[in-house]
């Protein structure tokens, strides 16, 4: 191995920056490297970091990585750390004079010059090319940059700008690509999935995406992840529906059920709205799971708030859900407008308040499906069971359905299970 030709690439934070990581990746072996992704030990002769800057733990574990890869560097004499992402993108002008050690500051979207002044390579032609790090037969699929929502909480549009959608054309040559290289299974991502399509043609479009990459031959599975519950299309439901590659599963950050909540939040939408979608969506996808993301502890939110939000994950029964504390964010409505006036031991009780009911739900959930007969894609084994996933079970953050090892299976390839047990998140199959 080349050590001067050799870049160890570090991803922080979500899917959406392990895609650019991805694309990075391939750019830097088309002009001649070989591009490690997340090792073990460092190796090479340049370190790249990928950092996210989405709220204070993120931020913090990216500058712990750049830290330990400048001791590292120490170490190794002639290694060179590069940092770039979203967190280099918010704090360019801080961040050089904090840690000097770090050899080059790139923003997000820098791409270009990073490759252009590390390699010396041109800008690539097909700028969706990329080296999966994901299992042969899975990918993310980002169909759009940005957001243009602002709610009151999130720095995201500060930090990656307003939305833009990527083409329907070249989102499916991108699939059709793909499916040539052996994937199957689609995640597909952006900000807000529901907002696709207005800024390139005036009008939401996430439907005719979905259907359009549903029709390239070799797409088994099709999931939805990280929709907007205001301005939800309707259409996008009869695809669903309609579609038997597109997965009974939507992403669909809700954040909380108190109208005044919603309103500090500036989420555009209210709890008798979200009800009525949350019922239109069940009963225009029959069998769909939901999976959502709440918050607590944000500022002004009282004990009645809270009990809403209770009452209302009680009352709902989300197959998938996750949740966290409030953190201010630098320059973001909330920051300037409100106090952080939730005390943390409050916001860390109310959190574990919630989570210890939705772990009963999900349980519930998921003893469900003890006896049915599912259709699961192996992603890998180990010394006990097969690993595979169902169509409800989005990789790293989705239940795993361990499968007994009484037969031979193939990770990357589906097949039938009958369930026997069930875990909060996870469950207990043998092969049929």
């Amino acid at each position: 191995m080349d050590k001067k030709k050799t870049v160890d690439i570090i991803t922080m934070g979500c899917s959406k920056n392990l895609v650019d990581t991805e694309r990075l990746m391939h750019r830097f072996v088309e002009a001649g490297y070989t591009a490690r992704h997340n090792p073990e030990h460092l190796a090479g002769g340049i370190v790249v970091i990928n950092t996210c800057g989405f709220i204070g733990d993120a931020k913090q574990e990216s500058i712990d990585m750049i830290l330990e890869c400048c001791q590292a560097k120490k170490r190794r004499p002639g290694t060179k750390v590069y940092v770039m992402g979203c967190l280099s993108q918010r704090y360019a002008s801080e961040l050089p004079a904090e840690i000097p050690e770090v050899d080059g500051w790139y923003g997000k979207f820098d791409w270009d010059a990073i490759i252009r002044d590390l390699t010396g390579a041109d800008t690539a032609d097909e700028p969706w090319e990329r080296t999966l790090t994901t299992p042969s037969h899975q990918a993310y699929l980002k169909i759009a940059e940005g957001c243009n929502r602002f709610c009151a909480f999130c720095a995201i549009p500060l930090i990656t700008g307003r939305y833009v959608s990527r083409p329907i054309e070249v989102v499916t040559a991108e699939v059709t690509g793909l499916v040539a290289r052996g994937v199957k299974e689609f995640n597909v991502i952006a900000q807000d999935l529901t907002y696709y399509g207005k800024d390139l043609y005036g009008r939401q479009r996430i439907a005719d995406l979905v259907d359009s990459i549903a029709s390239v031959p070799g797409v088994e599975w099709i999931r939805l992840h990280y929709a907007y519950p205001a301005e939800f299309p309707k259409d996008l439901l009869d695809v669903m529906a309609r579609r038997d590659n597109v997965c009974k599963y939507l992403d669909i950050a809700l954040q909380h059920i108190s109208d005044n909540m919603l309103q500090a939040m500036r989420r555009h939408i209210t709890a008798d709205e979200t009800r009525a979608l949350l019922d239109e969506i069940r009963a225009k996808v029959p069998g769909i799971h939901i999976r959502t993301t709440l918050m607590v502890g944000f500022p002004g939110e009282t004990d009645d708030d809270f009990d809403q939000l209770l009452d209302f994950v009680r009352e709902q029964r989300f197959e998938r859900m996750g949740a966290f504390a409030y953190c201010e964010e630098d320059d973001t409505y909330a920051a300037t407008h409100y106090r952080d006036d939730v005390p943390d031991d409050v916001k860390q009780q109310r959190l574990s308040r919630l989570m210890s009911v939705q772990e009963d739900i999900a349980l519930e959930s998921n003893q469900k499906k003890v006896g049915q007969t599912m259709r699961v894609l192996i992603d890998s084994e180990n010394e006990d069971y097969y690993i595979g996933r169902t169509e409800y079970d989005s990789p790293e953050v989705d239940p795993e359905v361990l499968i007994k090892k009484d037969r031979l299976l193939e990770p990357g390839r589906f097949c039938m299970v009958r369930v026997i047990d069930a875990m909060p998140f996870e469950l207990i199959a043998e092969a049929i």
